[in-house]
Parts: C-alpha cells; sequence; structure tokens
C-alpha cells in the first residue's frame, strides 16, 4: 500500500519534469513531500482491541490500516511478546481479522473474519498454528465470549423474522415477468438506523456454539434485542447480558436490565430492576460478584454512568456505586486478575484518562492518556487492558501520531512499544498543536481550546483561519490526533478546535449547560475561542471561516445567523429545523424525551427559536452544506431546507452529497478525503490575500 503511493508521486515527478526546470522540479517535490497530502489517508494504521494472554506476558491487538483498493478498513492481528519485545503478524494478509480473545487456557485465539465471503467465527490452536472456520450464519456474529471451562462461545446474532404484510391477494407474477419491487409493510418504531437503512424483520438473540465448531443453539428468544457484552458464570451454566424486554421497549431508548440465562434450559433470570440503563455486566474472575454500568436516568440530555458491584447471587437492592462522586462519562471497563477491583477509563476535561476503583470503593487515577484512535475529527478515545499481572497497555495519546501501543511501568512511567506509522509520517513536517487559554465572556468559566498551527509556521506572518465545532453536541474535543485538522493546517490555515458549554468530560452541571437550550451560550463560547486565536496575533481576520459537523453543523449554521464575521462556512450533516428532525430521524424516541422538554407539537415556538433556519434571513456568508445521502441520524431533507432557503435569497451557496455515505461520513477513507477536500476547496475560493501575509 505505501509502496503504491511512492509509485504515484514517482510519476508526478516525471509529468513535472517534462514541463519544469530539473532543479525546479527537485524543489517542488521536496516541499511537497515534506507536507501531508490528500492520499496519505491511505497510509494511516493505528492500534485497538488490545487483549492479554492469561498466563504469558504477550499481547494480541488489532492494527487498523486503509485499503486503498477498497477504500475500506483492513484489519490484521498482531501479537507483541513483553519479555522478547518482539512485534510479529499473526493473521495479516488481504482479509481483515477482529475480536480477538484467548481462551481461557490460552491455547487458541478466537477471531471474527469475512475471509470466506461473510463474517464468521474462526478459532486458532497457537501452538500448531492451525486454524478452523467454527461457524456457517448467515448473520454476523458479534460480542464474542469464552465460557471459562474452554468447551463453548457465546454470542449475539440478529435474528430474522417473518415480514409482516396485511395485503394477502397480490397477484402471483408471471415467470419472466419484471415487475416492481415490492412494498415494504412497516408497523415498527424504530423502523431504520443510520448506518444500517432500514430494520428487516427481527431481534438480536444470544446463542452458544462448541469451542470445537458445529450447530450453534438460540438460548434466548421474544420480540425484544438481546445485545451487548456476554459474561459467563465461573461455573459455565450461566451467561449475563443486557436487554430492554419492557413491553414498550421501543419507546424507553435508554431503559435496560441486567438478565441471566440459563444455557441448558434457557430459563431468564431479572438480575437487576433499577430504574435507568443497566448494561455491559461482568462477572469477575473469582465468579462472586458482578459488575455493570447503571445511569440515574432523570431524563437529562447529558447523563454520566457509575460502576455498580453485586453479589452474583444477591439482586440488585443490594447493588452499590463504586463511583458515586465521579461526575465523569466512565468508558471500559475491566476486572483486576484477583477480583478485588477494576480497571476503567473515564473522560475528564477533554482527556480520556485511566483509574482503578477497589471493591470497597477506593479510587486511584493513574497517569496514562489515553487516546488517538478518532482519525477524523479530534474526538475522545482510547482502547486498554490489563493483564493477571496487573500489567497495563493501552493506546497511547499523541497529536501527531494515531494511536500506538504503550506499557505502563512504574514511576508514572511508560514505554511506547509500536511506532506504525514513522514510514509514513516521520518524513513530514505536520501540525504543532498548542492549548490556547479562552475564558467565557458569558459567565468566566474556562473552556478548553486548542490550535494546530501550519507547517513551517512563522509568528510574523499572519494565516487564515479555520473554527472546526464538535458535534454531539454532548462529546468531547481533545488535543489527539485528527487527520482533517492536520490535512488543513497542511494546506496553510490555523485550525482551532474546543469544548464548549454542553461538552462532555466536563461533567454533567456543565453538559447540561444546554440541556433545553441548545444553542445558545455555547455560540457565545465558540467567538470567545476565535477572538482568543486572534489575540495570538498570527490570524488574518479577513480571512475567517467556520465548520463543523452534526451538531458542529448546528452551531455553524447557527454562528453564520448570527454574525458575519466569517469569509465563508461548511455546514456538515446538521439539524436545520428541530420540527422536522424530530420526526424523521431514526432516533425520535430518544431525542423527543431527553433532548426537548415536550412532544415537538406542543413546543413548536420554542423549538422554532432554537433552529437555525429561524435566523437564515440574517445569513450573508457564502456557505456549503456537506451531507451523506445515507445518514439518517440528521437526515438529508435538514440540509436540503438549508440549501433551498438559501438559494431563495440568493445566497452564494453549494450543497455537496457524499453517495453512500451515513451520518459518519469519513467511515471510509475516500469519503474522509471528500468531506476535508471539499470543504478546504470552498474555503480557498473564498480567500483573499494570497497565502499568507506580513504582520507589518
Amino acid at each position: 500500500m505505501k509502496f503504491r503511493f511512492s509509485l504515484i508521486r514517482n510519476a508526478r515527478s516525471v509529468c513535472l519534469a517534462a514541463l519544469m526546470s530539473v532543479g525546479m522540479v527537485s524543489q517542488s517535490l521536496a516541499e511537497q513531500d515534506r507536507v501531508l497530502n490528500y492520499e496519505d489517508v491511505f497510509e494511516l494504521e493505528y492500534a485497538a482491541n488490545i487483549e492479554f494472554h492469561p498466563q504469558q506476558e504477550m499481547l494480541v491487538y488489532e492494527r487498523r490500516s486503509m485499503d486503498v483498493m477498497q477504500d475500506r478498513m483492513k484489519v490484521s492481528l498482531w501479537t507483541y511478546d513483553l519479555k522478547t519485545n518482539q512485534h510479529l503478524p499473526l493473521l495479516a494478509d488481504e482479509h481483515s481479522y477482529t475480536s480477538p480473545a484467548f481462551s481461557p487456557d490460552g491455547s487458541r485465539l478466537l477471531f471474527l473474519s469475512s475471509r470466506s465471503g461473510s463474517q464468521q467465527i474462526y478459532v486458532n490452536w497457537l501452538e500448531s498454528d492451525r486454524t478452523a472456520k467454527l461457524s456457517h450464519l448467515s448473520a454476523s456474529p458479534s460480542n464474542l465470549a469464552w465460557s471459562p471451562d474452554g468447551k463453548s462461545i457465546a454470542f449475539t446474532m440478529f435474528t430474522p423474522t417473518e415480514a409482516k404484510s396485511i395485503f394477502k391477494e397480490m397477484p402471483k407474477k408471471p415467470e419472466g415477468a419484471n415487475w416492481a419491487g415490492t412494498a415494504k409493510y412497516i408497523d415498527t418504531t424504530q423502523y431504520r438506523r443510520d448506518g444500517a437503512g432500514f430494520s428487516p424483520s427481527g431481534f438480536t438473540q444470544v446463542y452458544v456454539i462448541s469451542a470445537d465448531g458445529g450447530s450453534p443453539r438460540q438460548i434466548t428468544d421474544g420480540n425484544y434485542n438481546h445485545g451487548g457484552a456476554l459474561s459467563w458464570s465461573k461455573d459455565s451454566q450461566h451467561i449475563y447480558f443486557s436487554a430492554n424486554r419492557n413491553k414498550d421497549w421501543e419507546l424507553l431508548p435508554l431503559e435496560s436490565d441486567i438478565f441471566k440465562v440459563n444455557v441448558s434450559s434457557g430459563d431468564l433470570e431479572n438480575v437487576t430492576t433499577q430504574s435507568g440503563p443497566e448494561t455491559s455486566p461482568q462477572v469477575s474472575p473469582n465468579g462472586k460478584l458482578l459488575a455493570y454500568s447503571w445511569v440515574n436516568d432523570r431524563k437529562l440530555s447529558y447523563q454520566v454512568n457509575q460502576i455498580m458491584l453485586q453479589g452474583i447471587n444477591d439482586d440488585s437492592s443490594k447493588a452499590k456505586s463504586l463511583t458515586p462522586k465521579l461526575d465523569r462519562a466512565i468508558n471500559s471497563v475491566k476486572w483486576a486478575g484477583d477480583s478485588k477491583g477494576l480497571y476503567f477509563s473515564y473522560l475528564d476535561k477533554s482527556s480520556t484518562k485511566l483509574a482503578y476503583v477497589s471493591t470497597s470503593g477506593k479510587l486511584k487515577t493513574l497517569i496514562a492518556e489515553i487516546g488517538s484512535q478518532a482519525l477524523g475529527r479530534p474526538y475522545t478515545s482510547g482502547d486498554f487492558d490489563v493483564s493477571n499481572k496487573e500489567q497495563i497497555v493501552f493506546t497511547a495519546n499523541n497529536p501527531q501520531r494515531p494511536a500506538d501501543l504503550a506499557l505502563m511501568g512504574k514511576n508514572n512511567n511508560y514505554k511506547l512499544l509500536t511506532q506504525l506509522n514513522e514510514d509514513s509520517l516521520g518524513h513530514l513536517e505536520l501540525a504543532k498543536t498548542k492549548k490556547v487559554a479562552v475564558k467565557s465572556s458569558v459567565d468566566g468559566r474556562e473552556i478548553d481550546a486548542w490550535v494546530a498551527l501550519p507547517p513551517g509556521f512563522d509568528a510574523d506572518k499572519t494565516y487564515p483561519f479555520i473554527l472546526e465545532i464538535h458535534g454531539g453536541p454532548h462529546a468531547a474535543y481533545s488535543d489527539t490526533f485528527s487527520m482533517e485538522v492536520q490535512l488543513m493546517a497542511a494546506k496553510g490555515y490555523v485550525v482551532a478546535w474546543s469544548n464548549p458549554r454542553g461538552s462532555s468530560s466536563f461533567g454533567e452541571d456543565f453538559g447540561n449547560l444546554i440541556h433545553h437550550n441548545y444553542p445558545s451560550e455555547d455560540y457565545n463560547d465558540l467567538m470567545d475561542v476565535v477572538d482568543a486565536v486572534i489575540a495570538k496575533g498570527y490570524v488574518d481576520e479577513n480571512n475567517l471561516f467556520i465548520t463543523g459537523g452534526s451538531g458542529g453543523g448546528v452551531l455553524t449554521a447557527w454562528s453564520i445567523g448570527k454574525t458575519e464575521r466569517f469569509a465563508a462556512a461548511v455546514v456538515a450533516k446538521p439539524v436545520i429545523n428541530w420540527l422536522s428532525f424530530a420526526l424523521t430521524a431514526d432516533a425520535y424516541p430518544f431525542f423527543t424525551q431527553y433532548w426537548m422538554e415536550d412532544m415537538p407539537w406542543n413546543i413548536s415556538d420554542k423549538l422554532w427559536k432554537r433552529s437555525p433556519l429561524s435566523l437564515v434571513g440574517n445569513v450573508k456568508t457564502p456557505t456549503m452544506l456537506l451531507t451523506g445521502e445515507a445518514d439518517y441520524r440528521t437526515p438529508m431533507s435538514e440540509t436540503e431546507q438549508y440549501y433551498q432557503a438559501l438559494r431563495l435569497q440568493k445566497i452564494e451557496s453549494a450543497m455537496v452529497r457524499i453517495p453512500g455515505a451515513s451520518h459518519g461520513i469519513a467511515s471510509r477513507p475516500s469519503h474522509l478525503i471528500q468531506k476535508v477536500g471539499n470543504i478546504v476547496a470552498w474555503f480557498d475560493k473564498y480567500r483573499s490575500g494570497g497565502t499568507e501575509t506580513s504582520v507589518d
């Protein structure tokens, strides 16, 4: 893959040589090869999904890279020996291999692959390096889990049911006739999902299959989805999982309980009954305790979860919170090998941190900043795992590199184990990032913000500026690697990103400053960020640009309805009209209950006042709209409303529709390139005064 692009660059050299002198060609190529280009998206690799061997000081992880021919992410499995520092491929060819899991005795490795044409379950016998395909499933399995005795594997899988129809008298199509397709009959509430399209009839169920292969056996039933992480009881007789088995489950988007199912009989038992979602059950290694995540659901738009603990045979009335005072969102949770506590990652002040909590509730934060897995925009992210000897390996955060593996050592130090991108990025000059001090003009709150400075940055010159706004709106940016930010900077822009009020990682009070109040003063926070960067003296105030996606698209459209300070804007996958969004988005049961005070027809005046469309009459800024054509989260109709309103006012505007893309536009490499490329091209179109100007 990387050799392919060296050929592309060499071919470019030949073409230029036909037009220019040898000296000029050498200089041009030298400058070009020092900075990031769009094709470099296909060069990126990063580490994810770390899994320690149960007995050896060795781990396996997913090495994720980009396949330029298939325009997809490709995943290989690599091993790292902590004793010998050997870093070796285990399963690395033209196919993808995901979800690695060692058997309890460490002799086998379970994984998923579609190398046979569809996603199936495989097992590799490590000593003999023999691999067997265990399953022949009609749908993709997920949430693989070994039984403690190593004899069985549990997984979840979508299980179809008969499609409904009320019209029974449709004539039979004559042989060879070319009729139109069959009409879809829909009578469900959640009938389509972003990234998946219209939902077929059926539900996710739990299955078990012998570790030696054979026929899978379904052990849950009913018209409910039984998904998420699976955890076996110590005696391999029961499986714990989370499900919403309420009668009105479709209208209760956050409700769920922990259940356990008897593998032999299929008998189901409700283990937890708290109000609010209980998810991610984990039985302790000694089999005596059950940990899970719980949210005290108060219908707030931003709510943090807690780690709950109860005895394996206790009911949830005896459960206790291990993190009652930690006002932060908790991500991954893993038991310590001695069952005396749990390790977990959590969001705190724009970073993903690592901590340990004992079963008595004693909390200790560890010195490790996890991240660098959100390649597109600079969102918080990261993976980690803990060995039975309490060794911790995590994805190290680095603003100039995608995630590498790091081993946490003593004295708060860590050792970098991999350098996956030095061959593709090591010779380039990337944008340097710096934190910018910002205080909100609204109430004096500190607002986290960062700036990326273009390669070759000269503080005595001024540069065009891009404000990049995150979505969510309850999400968090970080000082982490971002290909989109790096590409914008490589094209000569100073780029700023921040966490205005409403962002996660600062606790519930900060997050809920925009509860039923969005957008509002978060706009002021963003303008304060712009002012703070301008005050540095290296920004050309005649070349200010603004963009953002999803919630960032909302705030971009809101901003240009409030101010004319920006030379151009790109509004990506936005909500423009809260009234229409509420009744067209895929997750409408959630949005109408958690983001709105009442049903939209009862509060239409309030929703309209918060809709960017209400301000479109003020807009003078040249504006591009950019959305995936298969986006069901912020449907294309939102984009079209705003585009048509702009055209009616004769505002310079354009609409970019990314074919086949859902809400996560950048999930395919070429889509990421098209997204950032169109944004930069639009800003270049309205950029005045050349690439840079002198401060004087």
